[in-house]
């Protein structure tokens, strides 16, 4: 995710350097062309790009709202997962009772609870971005548990089920009444259904056929201007060209980036961040001081290795 309000120019135009670059040497040759073989000129009135930078605007203005609402749909789903996080280890802390005898396994309960949740979300933020799961949650696992999620393809969901498992352990030894269990269970429902969410934002492409209208249409009124402004700014028709199709690459670039919210670009969900925040919050809840002040730190320490992506 981009962390700097001000995003360097180098960056901005580097996303379409190659494309500008062959704009740059149409429009020159086409400058050329006229300027010495002037019994060969060619002009176009300018209505004629003008009516397809209408066009393009449109299906520009509707890819980009598009393409916004997938990445604010991905956002609000792990603002949700947050808050479900936060719920889920309220519920844990304020629910779970029994005898003294059996405190210290309740803590110990509550622990493993709340890590294994930390780790799910780390664990699914990883899996959208086709990254190993593991990386950053193994030592929040114990090893039983990280036996037990090799067996699933989906990691995230072996730690949910893990969760339900724990669930019914608990409710069977007499810690939780029946109203508690089926709000515990009400927010793993919750969680299930933000994964399913995210994940059918990552699987769901964005209509091919629609770009590839988008692109003709670009090309084609790139290919057309210089042969309608020629005629007007002569060799200065170069800078002008280059800065109209700057423009339009630059929203198409864009709106790329944003219908895609989990593929590790500058533009992404920071799904990383939002996890260390999660971390942080749950570790603080269970009064794990040390922890939850290596979790602190951790966004701050890891912002110079991630200027541009989390």
């Amino acid at each position: 995710m981009l962390l700097k309000e001000n995003i360097p120019v180098k960056y901005v135009v580097g996303k379409i350097k190659n494309e500008l670059l062959l704009v740059a040497v149409y429009a020159v040759s086409i400058a050329l062309f006229h300027r010495f073989f002037p019994e060969y000129r060619i002009s176009i009135p300018i209505a004629v790009p003008a009516i397809l930078a209408t066009i393009i605007s449109l299906l520009l203005a509707f890819r980009s709202n598009q393409a916004y609402d997938r990445w604010w749909e991905a956002r609000s789903i792990w603002g949700a997962i947050v808050n479900d996080s936060r719920s889920l280890t309220r519920e844990l802390i304020t629910f779970l009772d029994g005898d003294n005898a059996a405190c210290e396994e309740i803590e110990g309960f509550k622990k493993r609870f709340v890590k294994r949740q930390i780790a799910w979300c780390y664990g699914l933020s990883q899996s959208l971005r086709k990254q190993d799961p593991y990386a950053k949650n193994a030592h929040l696992l114990v090893d039983e548990e990280v036996k037990f999620t090799h067996r699933f393809t989906n990691m995230p969901n072996s730690l949910l089920k893990l969760h339900g498992l724990d669930l019914k352990l608990a409710y069977k030894n007499g810690w939780l009444n029946d109203y508690q269990q089926v709000q515990i269970d009400g927010t793993l429902t919750r969680l299930c259904d933000a994964m399913g969410k995210c994940e059918r934002i990552k699987n769901t492409v964005f209509p091919v056929t629609y770009s590839l209208y988008i692109h003709f249409c670009l090309y084609l009124f790139i290919i057309l201007l210089p042969f309608g402004l020629i005629e007007f700014f002569g060799m200065f028709e170069v800078p002008l060209i280059i800065a109209i199709a700057a423009a339009f690459l630059l929203v198409e670039k864009m709106a790329i980036h944003l219908q895609d919210p989990f593929e590790n670009k500058p533009t992404d969900t920071p799904t990383t961040a939002i996890s260390q925040t999660i971390e942080r919050d749950l570790k603080q809840m269970l009064n794990d001081k040390h922890e939850s002040e290596k979790a602190a730190v951790q966004p701050a320490a890891a912002k110079a290795d991630v200027y541009y992506i989390l």
